[in-house]
């Protein structure tokens, strides 16, 4: 006979499985199902660990139990960046993967902080600047609706932004275009960029900010935006949800000994 914590695990994963709890929806509390006769406390505490093991669910500090979201956003590799997007419309990157996952937006899903710091060996890296350079920081939070999925951090040269919408700390991203619009009118047109992925576990305060349930880890994205003469003007950093996104590249195979024939 399976114990009791299994048996109300196995109920639960499927009325989760057949829709009567939808995604994003909570879970009864622990004490509402004790009191419903389900078991003691630390059966059902058992049974809701099952279902994370599962990964039909996620607990969160001052969220509880809810059920995860089946389909993570498609987060588009070379696609979010297309010019005709950002140049000549206003489908700014994180909105460029919410229209690839047919999912709903709003602009203030972003809210941001600006700053001047000073850089760390790794922003001064990544921007080519001394350790201890005064640089701007615009940190931002994004949310789908209630729930976080990833910040992001971009570093800029003073003399690159300075009075221009990407210092201003305003919800939402940089006004028609975002900041890349903003670097192409103040003359410095985006032309490749590098990006550096790794998972890692998440800080506290990752935790925290992000609401990540337990066991959860995140990635960590490094990207270097160049523009044609190879000039960096944005490094950026982000933490991404591991769970919450599906990362999608496509791109051509290159051929360098083809394109060494080529040049000979």
């Amino acid at each position: 006979m399976a114990p009791k914590w299994r048996d109300l695990a196995n109920r639960l994963a499927e009325q989760i499985r057949s829709g009567e709890y939808a995604p994003g929806a909570p879970l009864p509390q622990i004490r509402e199902l004790v009191e419903a006769g389900e078991g003691s406390k630390e059966t059902v505490h058992k049974a809701y660990k099952a279902l994370e093991a599962l990964g039909l669910v996620t607990t969160t500090r001052g969220h509880g139990t809810v059920v995860r979201q089946r389909v993570p956003l498609r987060r588009l590799g070379i696609a979010r960046y297309d010019k005709a997007k950002w140049r000549d419309g206003d489908e700014v990157a994180f909105i460029a993967d919410r229209v690839a996952s047919g999912r709903a937006y709003q602009r203030n899903e972003q809210t941001q902080t600006v700053s001047r710091v000073e850089a760390n060996s790794l922003v001064a890296e990544g921007l080519g600047v001394p350790v201890g350079s005064e640089v701007y920081a615009r940190a931002r939070l994004v949310k789908e609706g209630t729930q976080p999925t990833h910040t992001l951090t971009s570093y800029y040269r003073p003399e690159h932004v300075e009075g221009t919408r990407i210092v201003d700390p305003a919800p939402g991203p940089a006004g028609r275009g975002g900041g890349y619009r903003v670097l192409y009118d103040a003359g410095y047109e985006i032309d490749h960029m590098r990006e550096a992925l790794f998972a890692r576990i998440p800080t506290a305060d990752e935790v925290q900010m992000l609401q990540l349930p337990a066991g959860e880890p995140v990635v960590e994205l490094h990207r270097t935006t160049y523009t044609a003469d190879g000039t960096v003007v944005e490094f950026a950093v982000g933490i991404h949800s591991a769970s919450r996104f599906a990362w999608e590249y496509d791109f051509k195979v290159p051929d360098s000994a083809q394109d060494r024939k080529e040049q000979e």
